[in-house]
């Protein structure tokens, strides 16, 4: 699952049962949510050589947890200018997501042709 907030961008992934790697692509989203969630013990893993250098391995309580604290800080009506607004985060990068999601799927109350 991937995850554009006003914290960071994250993907989350289940390796096992209960076993799951909430995976960022810059260390200091990771370090948002560790200053940020109550998460006793959460280590950041780095991993150079992979696509998602920097990781937390987490339970599915510690991952619940996240998405809960995700859910309870959204307090804009517009996410773009949220993260315009906000130093640590890349516009630039989550407008470049939204263009191609609208030119996919539709934007402005308009569909896309096939």
């Amino acid at each position: 699952m991937w995850l554009m907030t006003k914290h960071g961008f994250y993907s989350i992934v289940q390796r096992a049962p209960d076993l799951f790697h909430v995976r960022a692509r810059e260390r200091q989203d990771l370090e948002n949510l560790i200053s940020r969630v109550p998460l006793p013990g959460a280590m950041i893993v780095e991993t150079p050589d992979v696509d998602y250098a920097c990781r937390i391995i987490a339970g599915q309580k510690t991952v619940l947890t996240i998405m809960n604290f995700l859910g309870a800080t959204v307090d804009y009506p517009n996410f773009k200018n949220k993260i315009h607004a906000t130093p640590d985060q890349r516009h630039k990068p989550y407008t470049r997501v939204w263009e191609v999601m609208s030119d996919a799927l539709g934007a402005f109350g308009r569909k896309t042709h096939p």
